[in-house]
């Protein structure tokens, strides 16, 4: 190893997939873990079946996420491996967590006629 190197106790891995909403990453990570069988965990549902959350923003039509709640639920299942997150962003997520981090784009002329089916 290299020095600060922490061998992780997991065997197998952790995927985070991210991007803008409208890119793909929920079909993505339902594609993967339908293939590879890791476990997709898709935070915005989690945080509606948990209630992980401070609450409904009306004007933005979305929960107001508890990220402390959110990583406290999800830490064992993390630590354990084998699990593919599907979030807009990843600022709150710990490094450690991730052995793999996917960023999906897409260019507008894509994204704006899928965001207005949603």
């Amino acid at each position: 190893g290299f020095p600060g190197h922490h061998p992780r106790m997991r065997n197998r891995p952790n995927i985070l997939v991210t991007g803008t909403p409208g890119t793909g990453k929920t079909t993505l990570s339902d594609a993967l873990a339908n293939t590879t069988g890791l476990n997709h965990i898709n935070i915005g549902t989690i945080v509606k079946e948990k209630g992980l959350h401070e609450g409904y923003d009306e004007e933005w039509d979305t929960y107001i996420i508890d990220e402390d709640k959110v990583c406290d639920e999800l830490e064992d299942i993390m630590n354990a491996g084998n699990n593919i997150v599907d979030y807009h962003s990843c600022d709150f997520f710990p490094e450690r967590w991730f052995d793999l981090i996917v960023v999906l784009r897409a260019d507008n002329d894509v994204l704006y006629p899928r965001l207005e089916k949603k």
